[in-house]
């Protein structure tokens, strides 16, 4: 059956009306939450239920989907299979989309397969643009620093793709304050300005907060969390131990089970009595508590199932947080 939009997906007026940020200085906007396909898009996932989760997240306003050329399992699966969907779906509104993906970790065998060299960078992009069948991205990210190539060498090809349009514009992720502003620097002398910066940050990672967000903001540079809900911790889904169902209960998944302390889960429960007290869930406040600083122009989620996605949307009814709990958050969180 041919997929036709939600015609209402940009009803300022709807209960579950989407909020789109301006990313950084820049003309971009962003939905105040974005889909990333970092899991449950690959090849050993099931087709029809990822597909439902794109068709619903752009029913309800979100533009802006998140890929990378590592992400499946197996790696490029995610890009081979956003690719499917977007032909099948997506194509009449590619103008309404915003697609990014990246490269800096592991793809392929050999001295070029990763890092931040000029040749690994723009192959790569070539062959994320051939997966996805694009002509080109709307944001590229340097994956990661690579101590091991000059910065110049990483920017200038990141500058590179945008001058020859494959991408629009460019961001970087798991860069330091640091070496952002270094990275922040070079870009803007070449002339292409960094648009984002993506970072782990959540009410359980929190050192972007030290230096980084004053840069972005300073900078003008968007910034988009990824794990926002630190892997599933910050869910409801831990708050009685390590379910059998759960990225910790996985052998060699992201979330080792030792990092699920007693003291953990001793927070969780006290952010969850607040939450609770909200009207939300953890979840939704824990998205909420990153959309409440105006510096973070959206925040990246994922979903394993429709339900889930819609749960995360739950978070924009309610962004405002009063002294009183902003102050009780911190307390458990120190």
């Amino acid at each position: 059956m041919t997929y036709l939009a939600n015609p209402a997906r940009y009803d300022a007026t709807s209960d579950h009306a989407m909020e789109y940020r301006r990313c950084g200085n820049s003309g971009l906007k962003l939905p105040a939450i974005s889909l990333g396909l970092w899991h449950n898009f690959g090849g050993v996932d099931v087709f029809e239920n990822y597909r439902q989760i794109l068709r619903t997240a752009f029913d309800h306003g979100i533009t802006h989907f998140d890929l990378a050329n590592n992400y499946g399992p197996p790696p490029g699966s995610a890009e081979e299979n956003f690719g499917i969907i977007f032909k099948k779906d997506f194509l009449p509104y590619r103008d309404e989309l915003v697609i990014s993906s990246k490269a800096g970790y592991l793809m392929w065998a050999g001295p070029y397969g990763e890092w931040g060299s000029r040749k690994y960078l723009i192959s790569s992009c070539d062959q994320s643009l051939k997966r996805m069948g694009l002509d080109y991205v709307d944001i590229f990210y340097s994956h990661r620093p690579d101590p091991n190539t000059p910065l110049e060498e990483t920017m200038g090809a990141l500058d590179s793709l945008v001058r020859q349009g494959k991408a629009l514009y460019v961001g970087i992720s798991n860069y330091s304050a640091t070496e952002s502003a270094k990275a922040l620097e070079i870009l803007k002398r070449l002339g292409t300005p960094c648009l984002i910066h993506q970072p782990k940050y959540s009410m359980l990672e929190r050192w972007s907060e030290k230096k980084l967000l004053d840069l972005l903001g300073i900078e003008g540079v968007g910034c988009i969390p990824f794990s926002p809900l630190a892997q599933g911790l910050l869910t409801n889904k831990y708050l009685k131990g390590i379910p059998s169902d759960s990225r910790a209960a996985i052998p060699n998944g992201f979330l080792p089970p030792s990092q699920i302390t007693p003291e953990l889960i001793q927070k969780l429960e006290k952010l969850n009595v607040i939450a609770l007290e909200r009207g939300q869930t953890l979840a939704q406040m824990a998205l909420a508590w990153l959309l409440k600083d105006q510096r973070v122009t959206s925040v990246l989620i994922g979903a394993s199932k429709v339900s889930q996605l819609l749960d995360s949307l739950e978070c924009l009814k309610n962004k405002n947080f009063s002294e009183e709990e902003l102050g009780r958050i911190e307390g458990i969180l120190e």
